[in-house]
């Protein structure tokens, strides 16, 4: 019952790092989507390239700004599945 427990709460806990390390990028793809969509819809101009390039520079922009820290909320995870299945082996 412990290690159902444990496996769930570990569950839950890469659920919250995926979404944690996910959300900068898609938030700010989202964003810049938006705004080249409000542009676009304003000006009639319908070309789809315009809308890649630039989310394409923001996920850019993004993973170089948020990059390390993304790495580290991912590697604290991963010492901490590596400790509980050790714990889990005892």
């Amino acid at each position: 019952m412990d290690d159902t427990a444990s496996l769930l709460s570990l569950a839950d806990r890469m659920l919250w790092v995926t979404a944690l390390v996910a959300a900068p990028v898609l938030l700010a793809s989202l964003a810049v989507g938006l705004v080249v969509g409000v542009i676009q819809a304003a000006t009639s101009v319908n070309e789809q390239t315009l809308t890649f390039v630039p989310k394409l520079a923001v996920t850019a922009l993004v993973l170089v700004v948020l990059g390390a820290s993304m790495l580290g909320l991912v590697g604290d995870f991963t010492q901490e599945v590596f400790a509980q299945i050790a714990a889990t082996g005892r």
